[in-house]
């Protein structure tokens, strides 16, 4: 997998958001599923960073994933 696709596919994983299935639970981002296992590894931890670094720069301490919560819950 070139660097370029593999970029693409972690820039759209690192998203907060997330697709639900018909009953409402979260599902993955199709494009987890076309990283090999030790790429997928290094997307989870830079996700953790991504969350970290979105909770510092919010006034109230909120990553962007509470952020997506909370307004899919209508309480943003």
């Amino acid at each position: 997998m070139s660097d370029s696709v593999q970029d693409l596919l972690t820039e759209a994983i690192l998203s907060p958001h997330r697709e639900r299935d018909p009953e409402g639970r979260v599902v993955p981002p199709p494009e987890w599923w076309d990283l090999p296992p030790e790429a997928q590894d290094q997307v989870f931890q830079e996700a953790l960073t991504a969350r970290l670094l979105e909770k510092g720069v919010d006034a109230r301490g909120r990553s962007g994933t509470v952020r997506a919560v909370l307004a899919g819950l209508g309480l943003a």
